[in-house]
């Protein structure tokens, strides 16, 4: 009866064993995440400010997206980098 017990309790204080053993991921889980995003925010209060933004007139702004629009028109050529189908291929 007490080998028996023995041999019950040895699994189950193994894996307890285990999982006290186990890192603390959990206790920073999504730092990094937290910290890029607040990385790539200039100004958290941007929405609160009345004020307009700095930078770009409205005039930039018009031609700004007209060249943004235009290049789907009409895109740059493409160019052959390592030259793989082009003249010096054949």
């Amino acid at each position: 009866m007490n080998t028996l017990i023995c041999r019950a309790a040895l699994p189950v204080l193994a894996m307890l064993a285990g999982c006290a053993a186990a890192p603390r991921y959990d206790a920073r889980f999504g730092d990094a995440v937290r910290e890029a995003r607040s990385a790539m925010t200039i100004d958290p209060q941007a929405g609160a400010t009345p004020d307009p933004v700095a930078g770009i007139d409205g005039q930039a702004a018009r031609d700004a997206m007209t060249r943004y629009q235009d290049s789907f028109k009409a895109p740059p050529p493409v160019v052959n980098v390592i030259n793989i189908g082009g003249p010096a291929a054949k």
